[in-house]
């Protein structure tokens, strides 16, 4: 299952606020057999929102978006998800209804806009929150709040599934450079994916859908290079 993850917001663009979501989410997809294809950043635009949207769900098999839910003139994700699927921004019934009688919020105490959703939408309740999230056609909306967006992740991710990958990660006291031929061969010789890291130390990480393949990958190299060993 090819996955794009898309988070919205003019404050995570200026450097005011750091993404977890985008991080924390890919994680948890990739843990489920997701294969994670693109993660974007997008202001608090209607007309971005909607085409970047209306680009990643033709292209992947999901589009997880968080962040710009709620009814202040910032919060336009939810319009801009139903400009990409051509639906009208419209009041939500059972929204209103789950809020009201299992939320624990007085109807007048509700902000006008809080219940809008793309029309014809399933709606996700926030039961740590007030925004509602929503699935359609694919896109899933989560809050960007990230306590709200880890819990209401939790009520689809069953819903998010595809071929495990495991992988093996070294650290490696050599320079990247000198690794090369080393990294080529592994690459050649097991069904693996290797990626290589430089840092203090070189992380070195193989991963695949075989597990013993990917065990027998970082074996094999693990005998022909300098390993950290602290």
């Amino acid at each position: 299952m090819n996955v794009a993850i898309v988070t919205v917001g003019d404050e995570l663009l200026v450097g005011q606020t750091v993404d977890t979501n985008a991080t924390w989410l890919a994680e948890r997809l990739t843990d489920r057999g997701c294969r994670i294809e693109r993660i974007t950043t997008l202001p608090d635009r209607i007309a971005v929102i909607a085409q970047v949207i209306n680009e990643y769900r033709a292209a992947y098999d999901a589009v997880v978006v968080t962040g710009g839910l709620g009814p202040t003139p910032d919060d336009v994700t939810m319009a801009g998800v139903a400009a990409a699927v051509g639906r009208e921004l419209t009041h939500h019934e059972p929204a209103h209804e789950w809020l009201t009688e299992q939320g624990g919020y007085a109807a007048a105490a509700l902000d006008e806009g809080t219940t809008d959703l793309p029309a014809g939408a399933r709606m996700l309740p926030n039961k740590v929150g007030v925004a509602p999230g929503a699935v359609i056609e694919g896109i899933y909306v989560l809050p960007g709040v990230p306590s709200e967006m880890k819990e209401m992740f939790e009520l689809v991710a069953e819903e998010f599934n595809g071929e495990p990958t495991y992988t093996q990660t070294l650290i490696v006291d050599e320079p990247e450079s000198a690794l090369l031929d080393r990294l080529s061969s592994v690459g050649e010789q097991f069904d693996v994916h290797v990626g290589s890291y430089p840092g203090e130390y070189v992380r070195v990480k193989f991963s695949g859908v075989d597990e013993e393949t990917v065990a027998a990958a970082a074996d094999w190299f693990a005998a022909r290079a300098e390993l950290r060993t602290e």
